[in-house]
């Protein structure tokens, strides 16, 4: 499927692997090869680009609704809720989320002084060398604080074990084709 769009206003886009913040100019012709999690990988004729979902109207898409903790909530996030946030996180290279790519290889939460929850997480990456990792992981982190409960999360990026394909789940593995 042809998806070739044409921006409507300048956007900040990160050249993909490399991870190297850019600004893809109005006008530019670029075709949007996935739409995960809520942000857009897009392909131009200077490389590939992952494009936040807040700046969809630039390639004329719907900005999808960010939905806000919720400030009525007691006592610890649901450990299901912060799983399923997670499952909204993907590496903009594989069409898997970070949990059935077994990157996720860590997820606490602790009570805070001042309310709510922090939430303190460790993952990994598919290679050392990922560029993309800090975006990565600050999509987990904003995806964490909008869990019911979450005051705040930290993504750390840790590398023991040194990730393999053996960690991705059976539905990951699937969706790659892999079994």
């Amino acid at each position: 499927m042809d998806d070739t769009r044409t921006l409507s206003r300048e956007v900040e886009a990160t050249l993909i692997p490399q991870g190297t913040p850019m600004s893809l100019p109005e006008g530019e012709t670029i075709t949007i090869t996935h739409r995960l999690g809520g942000n857009f990988t897009v392909m131009t004729h200077n490389g590939m680009f992952r494009i936040k979902g807040a700046d969809a109207d630039a390639l004329g898409e719907t900005v999808s609704e960010v939905s806000t903790t919720d400030d009525e909530h007691e006592g610890p996030p649901e450990q299901d809720a912060l799983w399923e946030a997670l499952r909204k996180v993907f590496d903009p290279e594989i069409p898997v989320n970070i949990v059935d790519l077994g990157l996720v290889y860590s997820l606490d939460s602790k009570e805070r002084p001042e309310g709510g929850y922090k939430i303190d997480m460790d993952m990994t990456l598919t290679a050392p060398g990922c560029g993309m990792g800090p975006a990565i992981a600050e999509d987990a982190k904003g995806q964490l604080e909008r869990v019911p409960g979450v005051s705040e999360a930290e993504v750390n990026i840790v590398w023991d074990p040194p990730w393999n394909q053996d960690m991705i789940t059976e539905e990951g593995k699937m969706v790659l084709g892999l079994v």
